[in-house]
Order: structure tokens, then C-alpha cells, then sequence
């Protein structure tokens, strides 16, 4: 049986490898360029260092980040007791502020121990900031409505969600987990592949005549969530996305001309598609839940910069519908041999996209 009649779960488990622990990176390289970089071309893997980056871009290259920036989504709460401080202890994972009527905010978020609809919350351990549980999603996450604006609080009562393989204390990457040009507050993780680049990095870019713009998709907690059953009864999670006037203008204008579209990383990837329509990039936004498998066709971008992926995973079937299934089954083979450093804080490649998609 060939790649190409692989049914999606088939594919899945073709793709499926084995990782050992002490490969998953617990701290990012330093300088954040100096990580490895895998170039996979139609007809060949090589090997580079992230700064390396210019000798495989052009001028008229047009880069596209997601410029997105993590918020301190974790927070430890109490169930009030009597009125004060001193019941038990919730951990709070806040999601993302949700449409709602009337006076305060509402957030979605995990509680763990999970509370029914009722129960109220103080979040924070000094001054702490008061919610509601009001209803509950069919992901089993929680509604809470505050009374106040929680925006302001945030940095005083939660710490940045760091991913559950990562073992490192939260507080040493207050900054080395954010993108040097994150600036949109709302994601619960960082769009990893632009941890690579540094100011000085951007500076060569601009210098080599390619053109840069971004779009914004603020990353869920259901990123990190792997495929357990069949690919077709997975339900992807929602996640915010924007594409602005002068980006889709960027775009269409580089796919016009025959200028390369270079994605920084798979959330820049969803951003784009979720607004493309083969032809065109249109402005404007909301929720997407795309889910691109093998097959997908009709890609925006023409090379993608990405990091290495959880088996089992959404984004390894993404670079696989990018780049081909061969050549991702071989580049990740590549990997584990080449001693690369996986998922958030490792390694990262250059992917180019298959023909025909």
C-alpha cells in the first residue's frame, strides 16, 4: 500500500514515533538563534543554526508571524469560607474572555477541582479577584463571570501556562516564553517557532530586502491536546484568530507577483487558511477550528518555519498536508538520529510545501 491510500488514522500511525524524555527540551537555546535548524527541500534534508535564516530567504520573501503574545493564564485560587480567604485551593486555567451582556466579564477556563455552576471563586492569593462559576462548556471547561475588568490583575495573580512537559519553574521564562515581537495579549501558550528569532535576527531580514507582516491567533490550551481516537471523531478546539487589511493586502499582493509567502509557525498557518480562499486572502476574523489533514490542498504559504511536534498530534498532520507524508516520516527519522531537541523550547525547521498542495 502506498502513502498516498493511507486512510488518516493509517496516516497517524505511519507517522507515529517513539521520543525519549531527555529529548523534549526544558530550556530554550541561548542566544534564541542559535538553535538547530532542519532544512527539508523536495530533494533533500540539510542541517543549519537558526541565524542561518537569511541564507535561505529572498528578497521579496514575505514573512508572516502570528504576533500574539501569552498571557499569565495560571492562577491559583480559594473557595471563600465564611466570607474570608482559607477554603480549598483551585487551580485556575483561564482560556480566553467570552461574549457576554451586562456589567464584568466572562472567561472561560479549567478548574481543577472542577466546580459546579454556583460556587464562587477568589482568584489570588493578596487582594484577591472575585468570580463566579455560571455555567459549563461542553469541554467541561467553566464560565466565570467577574464583576470587574480582569485584564489589569492579570499579571499580579497568575503566571504564564508553561506546556505539561516542560518541568522548568514558570518564573525564570516570564519573558524567554513570549516572541520578541509578541504584542496582542490572549494566548495560553506561545506560537513556539517565532521563539527562534531575536531583534538582531529581524534586523538581517529587513536588511535583506524581505517584507514582513503578521496576523494574530491566540493559542488555546487544546493545542497541547493529542488525537486519541479516530482523526475523524476529533474535535478541534476554537481559537481567535484576526487577519488585518494590510496583511491580506501583503499577501495577495507577494502570491500576485510569484514572491514567496514564508509562515512562522502552524498557528500562522491556521490564521491564513482559516481566512483563504484558495485565491485570495480576505480580511477579518473570529473563532477557527480548521483541522488540516493530508489532503488539505490549497495552501496560502510556500515554506513554513516550525518546531518538532507531539506524535499523535494535530500539528504533525498539518506539516504532513504541508510538506508530504514521506518526507515528514523522514525528516522526523532525521531528527531523532541527528540528536534534535523537540516541542516548545527545541529545535526547529524549514519546511517547504509539497507540490500540489
Amino acid at each position: 500500500m502506498t502513502v498516498p491510500e493511507l486512510s488518516p488514522d493509517e496516516i497517524l500511525e505511519f507517522l507515529k514515533f517513539d521520543l525519549p524524555s531527555e529529548r523534549i527540551a526544558q530550556t530554550g537555546a541561548e542566544p534564541r538563534d542559535s538553535s538547530r535548524l532542519m532544512v527539508v527541500g523536495e530533494q533533500a534534508i540539510s542541517h543549519r543554526i537558526f541565524h542561518d535564516l537569511p541564507a535561505l530567504l529572498r528578497p521579496g520573501d514575505l514573512l508572516v508571524f502570528n504576533e500574539s503574545r501569552v498571557i499569565p493564564a495560571r492562577v491559583m485560587a480559594h473557595k471563600p469560607a465564611q466570607g474570608v480567604m482559607g477554603g480549598g485551593r483551585v487551580e485556575v486555567m483561564l482560556l480566553r474572555q467570552e461574549p457576554s451582556e451586562g456589567e464584568g466579564q466572562v472567561w472561560s477556563a479549567y478548574l481543577k477541582p472542577a466546580k459546579r455552576a454556583g460556587h464562587e471563586l477568589w482568584l489570588g492569593e493578596r487582594d484577591p479577584v472575585r468570580a463566579e462559576v455560571v455555567g459549563v462548556l461542553p469541554d467541561g471547561a467553566r464560565l466565570l463571570r467577574f464583576a470587574e475588568d480582569l485584564w489589569p490583575h492579570l499579571e499580579r495573580i497568575g503566571t504564564l501556562p508553561l506546556p505539561p512537559y516542560i518541568s522548568s519553574d514558570p518564573a525564570q521564562f516570564a519573558e524567554r516564553y513570549q516572541t520578541v515581537y509578541a504584542t496582542v495579549p490572549g494566548s495560553v501558550a506561545a506560537p513556539t517557532a517565532g521563539l527562534h528569532f531575536t531583534p538582531e535576527l529581524l534586523a538581517r531580514v529587513d536588511a535583506l530586502g524581505v517584507e514582513r507582516s503578521s496576523v494574530t491567533l491566540h493559542v488555546g490550551a487544546g493545542t497541547f491536546k493529542p488525537i486519541m481516537g479516530s482523526v475523524a471523531d476529533h474535535v478541534m478546539h476554537a481559537e481567535q484568530y484576526q487577519i488585518s487589511d494590510e496583511t491580506a493586502r501583503a499577501v495577495n499582493r507577494a502570491k500576485r507577483q510569484g514572491r514567496r509567502v514564508v509562515a512562522v509557525g502552524t498557528t500562522t498557518v491556521r490564521a491564513l487558511q482559516s481566512a483563504w480562499d484558495g485565491h485570495t486572502l480576505h480580511v477579518g476574523g473570529g473563532d477557527t477550528r480548521i483541522f488540516i489533514t493530508p489532503g488539505y490542498a490549497q495552501f496560502a504559504p510556500d515554506v513554513l518555519i516550525t518546531n518538532l511536534h507531539l506524535p499523535g498530534s494535530t500539528l504533525l498532520l498539518l506539516v504532513a498536508a504541508f510538506a508530504g507524508i514521506q518526507r515528514i516520516r523522514a525528516a522526523y527519522d532525521e531528527a531523532l538520529t541527528q540528536g534534535y531537541r523537540f516541542y516548545s523550547l527545541g529545535d526547529a525547521m524549514w519546511l517547504e510545501r509539497a507540490s500540489g498542495t
